[in-house]
């Protein structure tokens, strides 16, 4: 793997290497190479199975981090790619060309965060929130507490209560109630 990497850091500067595992490693290039990285990955390095693409929210650092977890048959390695983009201008490289299903991560990633994938296939239509009309709501910044009381009403007779009382009183009356059973030999 270390053979790897050198070749791809010979091709474009590498932010970060990070070794997990013997068959798990990450990297992390900048928005403009991903489609030079994993192409050259895929059809130069054996890792032609896209696993998954995911993104993860940072509005702190106002950016999204998608992560390409590519994996190799002949090596059994899984190697994720990494990219940072502006949050504010949440815009990808579409890989549906490399991966035929990658479209459907895209269209969800659209979904769920607002990320835009241009050229994606149905990138725009539906994907699971048909007639959502709110703010992506995966961001961190979405509020689903104001949401659901904004949107469906109260039922009578509802109450909240502290999950660990509740699991004392319900599940675990009977145990907390009965004496400490003490062995001779402790």
């Amino acid at each position: 793997m270390e053979q790897l990497v050198k070749r791809i850091n010979e091709m474009v500067h590498l932010e970060a290497h990070t070794r997990q595992r013997d068959d798990l490693h990450f990297i992390t290039v900048e928005k403009h190479q991903l489609e030079l990285i994993v192409s050259h990955l895929k059809n130069n390095e054996g890792f032609t199975h896209l696993a998954f693409l995911q993104a993860v929210d940072f509005p702190e650092d106002s950016r999204f981090q998608l992560t390409y977890m590519l994996y190799n048959y002949t090596t059994g390695v899984n190697l994720g790619v990494i990219v940072f983009i502006d949050r504010n201008n949440a815009e990808m490289t579409s890989i549906h060309k490399l991966w035929a299903h990658g479209w459907q991560y895209q269209r969800e990633l659209h979904e769920l965060y607002g990320i835009n994938f241009p050229g994606s296939p149905r990138v725009e239509e539906p994907f699971v929130l048909e007639g959502w009309e709110e703010m992506p709501p995966m961001r961190r910044d979405f509020d689903t507490k104001e949401y659901s009381e904004r949107t469906f009403y109260q039922r009578p007779g509802r109450s909240t209560n502290d999950p660990k009382e509740y699991m004392k009183q319900k599940m675990y009356k009977n145990y907390a109630a009965s004496p400490v059973i003490r062995r001779d030999d402790e």
